[in-house]
């Protein structure tokens, strides 16, 4: 009989235990539990309140903590955010290169049937070379996006041998129906007896290969719906700043009939793409290029990168609610 009582008492403890576990949690947890999503084709985590219905929802291209982060913000906002990630989980292509775009074309057809989501309001957003890949495919898929924001962006398509990890061999990095989309080809990024390697000038150089930047540039003109830009005047990881100017340029040249703004940021480099209510101070990165490890600089200083991620998140939040 005792240990019976034990025995019930011990239960009891253990059910007053999970119980308060659950409600401490619920208390505690003031966001939005992501959806997990393997199936279709593509893997993702979808983001978004249950009472939302035919609202503005964004891919976030890349997925991870960033796009994690911004599907957090958006569904805590009203909208619905698709972190989609692309490589490195199993599954998926361990390399950025030679990626084909089908696979976000799933998660578009997917993302337009669901019931929180309005399907003439799907906006896609990336930061740095995510930026490039975001307008590639609204360029590609004007039917199913609606607007573009690209933190850092790309005016150009670029070959998979600028990441030193990738393989040699020279690919593109984006291809549809098996066609490659048109690129700059680059060499390999190559390091030197010193420690430290200027990102920002191994870009540039490639931008003066006019032969390959007009086939290479991606068809902005073609995006369906407003285009939204941020960078940083002193990204020295690559030159953000002239490529959204170029971007620019372009739609003027096509008299672009949607809205469009280009946002630009003295004093802030390339961690305007990074969460914006991070204020961590860190101003070099490392990259390992055969072997060896090198040091770089982001650009900006940490005041000038905090507000210009405040600034640009308020501006954001305006943009979608615009669409």
């Amino acid at each position: 009989m005792i240990k019976n009582r034990k025995y019930i008492i011990g239960i009891g403890i253990l059910i007053f235990l999970i119980v308060g576990y659950f409600i401490a949690d619920s208390i505690l947890f003031s966001g939005v539990r992501p959806r997990h999503i393997n199936e279709n084709g593509f893997q993702a985590n979808y983001f978004v309140k249950t009472d939302t219905k035919k609202k503005v929802s964004i891919v976030l291209i890349g997925g991870g903590p960033w796009g994690d982060y911004w599907g957090q913000q958006f569904a805590s906002s009203g909208y619905s955010g698709l972190s989609l990630p692309y490589t490195q989980r199993e599954g998926l292509p361990k390399l950025p290169e030679e990626i084909n775009l089908e696979y976000f074309e799933k998660a578009l057809v997917w993302l337009k049937k669901q019931p929180e989501v309005d399907p003439n309001k799907i906006i896609v957003m990336g930061a740095s070379r995510n930026a490039e890949l975001a307008l590639v495919l609204a360029s590609i898929f004007p039917e199913s996006i609606s607007g573009v924001v690209a933190y850092a962006p790309s005016a150009v398509s670029w070959s998979n041998t600028v990441l030193p990890y990738n393989s040699n061999e020279l690919k593109s990095s984006w291809k549809y129906e098996g066609v490659d989309i048109p690129y700059v080809p680059m060499n390999k990024i190559k390091g030197n007896e010193s420690n430290k390697i200027i990102m920002v000038e191994y870009w540039k150089k490639g931008l003066q290969k006019t032969d390959f930047i007009e086939q290479a540039a991606i068809k902005v003109e073609k995006i369906n719906g407003p285009v939204l830009l941020f960078s940083g005047r002193d990204d020295r990881v690559w030159p953000s700043s002239i490529m959204a100017d170029m971007i620019e340029k372009r739609l003027e040249a096509h008299s672009f009939k949607y809205s469009f703004q280009n946002i630009k940021y003295e004093n802030a480099g390339h961690l305007i793409s990074s969460n914006p209510d991070d204020n961590t101070s860190y101003r070099t990165g490392t990259i390992n290029i055969s072997g060896k490890n090198y040091e770089y600089e982001f650009g900006g200083n940490d005041d000038g990168d905090f507000k210009a991620k405040q600034d640009a998140k308020m501006k954001l939040m305006e943009f979608l609610e615009k669409i």
